[in-house]
């Protein structure tokens, strides 16, 4: 009898300390996970990827745009980045590297400010832990310039970085300043043309894209964004490419439009940062961390 009683009691103790067990231990951390993305456009439907910080909570999140063609995705940022806390939301613009759609400069900054909007949006941002306070903009090449038009058409944006960033209209202007139409756009488009840079791209030429810059290299020149972006941080990174000048002409255009918290950095390497891969991630997560503070 008495060891009847015994085996009873040690079980309902057992389940007890089970019960508690189960209600005392708190949740595991929400893992790191990667969600394939496909986001309406303007018609289009943009393919990505989003790249999600383990932890429960809303975090810091980044959009990473690409440059012209996007040959260098430069994904070991995003993942640097949400190895220390960070989403990183990349995708491809219309027209480009399978996304159907007619790629152009325009279709692009569109598609950048549908990718604002999208992780801004209450509902998006719950169900994906984004911190709408610490929504930044990061752009390499002809992305930079998709960085500058996002910050400068989405207040929300907190920061921009901009990696060698193509000033599209700039670059243009310099080069053919009192050509005439004819010879520009013919010059553009065999510089265009050049590289393999129309092969992932779809519904556009060289001929065209040449147009596009020649008829809206205005609107396509950063330095006319510079006041809507300023007084917001923004990194500007160069490298020996050829692009440094405009770039550092952008950050002084920054500054001219008042209270700009502009930081220069520069390495003496290629387009693609080439050896300096980890260096240039570990520098924009130590300015992110520098800059924004949560609020």
């Amino acid at each position: 009898m008495k060891i009847l009683r015994f085996i009873v009691l040690a079980a309902v103790l057992g389940v007890a300390a089970g019960a508690q067990g189960k209600l005392g231990t708190p949740p595991a951390a929400k893992p790191a996970s990667t969600k394939q993305m496909v986001l309406p456009s303007h018609g289009g439907m943009l393919l990505g990827i989003f790249y999600l910080a383990a932890g429960a909570g809303s975090h810091p999140t980044a959009l990473l745009f690409h440059g012209f063609p996007g040959y260098e995705q430069n994904l070991d940022i995003a993942q640097y980045l949400r190895a220390h806390g960070w989403n990183v939301l990349a995708m491809h613009y219309r027209g480009s590297w399978g996304v159907k759609g007619d790629f152009s400069f325009e279709h692009a900054a569109e598609d950048a400010d549908t990718q604002v909007r999208f992780v801004l949006d209450p509902v998006n941002a719950q169900k994906y832990g984004i911190d709408t306070r610490r929504v930044i903009v990061i752009g390499h090449s002809m992305g930079g310039y998709m960085a500058a038009s996002a910050a400068a058409h989405n207040k929300e944006v907190a920061a921009a970085v901009l990696i060698s960033a193509w000033n599209i209209g700039a670059d243009y202007a310099s080069r053919h300043h009192g050509a005439s139409a004819a010879s520009t756009v013919g010059d553009e488009a065999k510089s265009l043309a050049s590289d393999d840079n129309l092969l992932p791209l779809s519904g556009t030429s060289a001929q065209a894209l040449a147009h596009e810059i020649y008829e809206h290299h205005s609107a396509l020149d950063m330095d006319n964004l510079a006041p809507t972006i300023a007084p917001r941080p923004v990194f500007v990174i160069t490298a020996s490419e050829g692009l440094a000048p405009s770039d550092h002409a952008f950050a002084e255009a920054l500054r001219k439009a008042g209270d700009a918290h502009v930081t220069e950095r520069h390495w003496d390497t290629d387009h693609s940062y080439s050896g300096y891969r980890a260096e240039l991630s570990a520098a924009i997560l130590e300015w992110t961390r520098e800059t924004l503070t949560p609020r």
